[in-house]
Parts: C-alpha cells; sequence; structure tokens
C-alpha cells in the first residue's frame, strides 16, 4: 500500500502564547491537511482566534 502524501498538520496561534492580555486563557489550535510535496515550508493561515477574538496569523506546529 502506498504512503499518502497529504498530511495532518496543526496551526496555533501566534498572539496566544505572547500576549498575556487576552480575552481569555489558551490557545487557539486548528486542524488541517497540506499536500507534502506542493507545500514544503510550514504554513501560515489567518485565522479567526477565539480567545483573542479576532483574526490572527496561525501557523504550522510540529
Amino acid at each position: 500500500m502506498a504512503k499518502g502524501v497529504r498530511v495532518i498538520i496543526t496551526l496555533e496561534c501566534t498572539e496566544c502564547r505572547t500576549n498575556p492580555d487576552k480575552r481569555s486563557p489558551g490557545v487557539s489550535r486548528y486542524t488541517t491537511t497540506k499536500n507534502r510535496r506542493n507545500t514544503t515550508n510550514r504554513i501560515e493561515l489567518n485565522k479567526f482566534c477565539p480567545h483573542c477574538n479576532k483574526h490572527t496569523v496561525h501557523k504550522e506546529i510540529k
């Protein structure tokens, strides 16, 4: 059986880690998939963070 090209990744809010003055405690995380052949770098997407209550950059974590 062939190994799949798509891999599940986790996106984490960059502002939740560094900002202590946010609306509620915690870190926003999303899961998604990416194609390993087409996108070899770590991806960054603009997603809504319920803890910061605004759209922020979410970066791929290992």
